[in-house]
């Protein structure tokens, strides 16, 4: 598939305002572990020259019914590998919120107190008590409210130990039901060590979110889009040319005009 024609720049999303705010306060620049010394790119965070900003999926007229809200540890928004950027590049209602122990952010508390939104806490029901764990989507007449509301999956972008800190140590996030997942396959992301096949990372974690909404188009575009992001990645930091032609590439082009 040859490259595509760069897009017209976009209104930056949640996840790259977060960026720009917390690089506003770093005393210096962010460098990421093992990471290419070389330009990257502001859209994609990829090295130019493997650069992924054409290949940006096309947001549906109609908005998905499910929106994403990312907590986000500290330094998540600096890394070129975090995965909730391509969540934001596809899904159109995904807010992005710094998380700190001592503090909320005001308008966090505002969007989980939106009565048109039902919120999902997505985490393992391993460590939840059993009366706060579901496993599908609430029906309508479980939620507060007598309509049914739009399903808002709040996701902990973070390393599974800041996860788990920032679980414990959010109480506004207690009243809200856990989502639990049961895939039914094993984690693919490869650009972070995990000892467990079933750590999954956000973007992951979010198509299977979207999966259960029935979402199905924007969950397989977040697949593919993560697919490619992986495999560009790697073949910067390999200092390899990107195969355009790939699986990855040729699947996320057809969802894309389809």
């Amino acid at each position: 598939m040859p490259e595509a024609t760069a897009l017209a720049p976009l209104a930056p999303h949640a996840v790259s305002r977060l960026r720009t705010t917390r690089l506003a306060r770093s005393a210096k620049p962010f460098l990421a572990r093992g990471g290419s010394k070389l330009e990257r790119c502001a859209g994609c965070r990829l090295v130019s020259s493997h650069c992924m900003c054409a290949l940006r999926p096309v947001l549906p007229r109609q908005p998905n019914q499910a929106g994403v809200c990312l907590l986000m540890a500290d330094i998540e928004p600096l890394k070129p590998s975090n995965t909730g950027w391509l969540i934001a590049d596809v899904v159109a209602d995904t807010w992005a919120f710094g998380w700190a122990r001592t503090e909320v952010d005001p308008a966090l508390l505002t969007l989980l107190a939106d009565p048109q939104w039902q919120p999902y806490l997505v985490f393992p029901g391993e460590f939840v008590a059993p009366e706060r764990v579901v496993t599908e989507l609430l029906p309508a007449d479980a939620q507060q409210g007598a309509e049914a509301k739009r399903p808002l999956f709040v996701l902990l972008d973070a390393t599974w130990p800041e996860a788990r800190k920032m679980f414990r140590k959010s109480p506004y996030l207690d009243k809200l039901p856990v989502l639990s997942l049961e895939p039914d396959r094993i984690s693919r992301y490869k650009l972070r060590r995990s000892r467990r096949d079933d750590h999954f990372c956000t973007s992951e974690v979010a198509g299977l979110c979207l999966e259960l909404a029935g979402e199905l188009h924007a969950a397989q575009t977040l697949e593919a889009y993560l697919d490619v992001f992986t495999h560009r990645y790697l073949q910067a930091k390999q200092q390899l040319p990107a195969d355009a032609e790939n699986a990855a590439h040729q699947q996320l082009k057809s969802l894309r005009l389809g």
